[in-house]
């Protein structure tokens, strides 16, 4: 019987083996590291230029602060010109009844030839007393008064020649009675009652 020695065929295989490994190893080692290395630098470069864009726009936000503190400042003034537009129109809706009529009867009155000396008001019903250069003046301030919103009819009650002693004048005292809009009462439309469903 012939006896082979297959040790040293062995030891070899086994060095292949080892020499395989540490190949495949070192392979696996560098392409690992190359492939960090290239994601570090393609990650580096995006944050640079992350970076860059970030300076780019903070240079335009700082362009645009002044535009902001002035837009800030038109929208304060808006928002007060707009308050006080609010007031007015309210105080203009509640320009109504005395205020419109004692608007409307001075208006009414012809400069430097009427004056009026009592004005009294109730329920709707207007007395004015005063005194005029003339007939045609109280005329006048008759239709202007019926002119106006606040006036629904004018009536002469009385005129009176009235003297000025020490002076060659004569001038007429005069009382009228109208009817106002400003005091008339809205009379609203009753409900009807519902029947009730048997």
């Amino acid at each position: 019987m012939i006896k082979v020695n297959l040790f040293p065929f062995r030891a070899a295989r086994i060095k292949e083996n080892i020499r395989r490994q540490v190949t495949i190893y070192i392979l696996s080692v560098t392409f690992l590291i190359l492939a960090s290395s290239y994601f570090y630098l393609d990650l580096n470069n995006k944050v640079k230029a992350l970076r860059e864009e970030q300076d780019v726009k903070q240079k335009e936000l700082d362009s645009f602060k002044d535009t902001n503190v002035k837009i800030k400042a038109l929208k304060r003034t808006i928002a007060d010109v707009e308050v006080k537009l609010k007031t007015i129109r309210r105080l203009e809706k509640g320009k109504t009844g005395p205020v419109r009529l004692l608007d409307d009867i001075a208006m009414s009155v012809p400069k430097d030839k009427l004056w009026l000396t009592t004005l009294k008001e109730k329920k709707g019903t207007l007395i004015l007393d005063g005194t005029a250069m003339d007939n045609e003046t109280v005329a006048d301030f008759m239709n202007r008064l019926k002119n106006t919103r606040s006036i629904k009819s004018v009536q002469l009650v009385r005129t009176r020649q009235k003297k000025i002693p020490g002076f060659d004048l004569s001038l007429k005292d005069f009382s009228l009675n109208s009817k106002t809009y400003a005091f008339e009462e809205k009379v609203l439309p009753k409900a009807g009652k519902k029947k009730k469903g048997k």
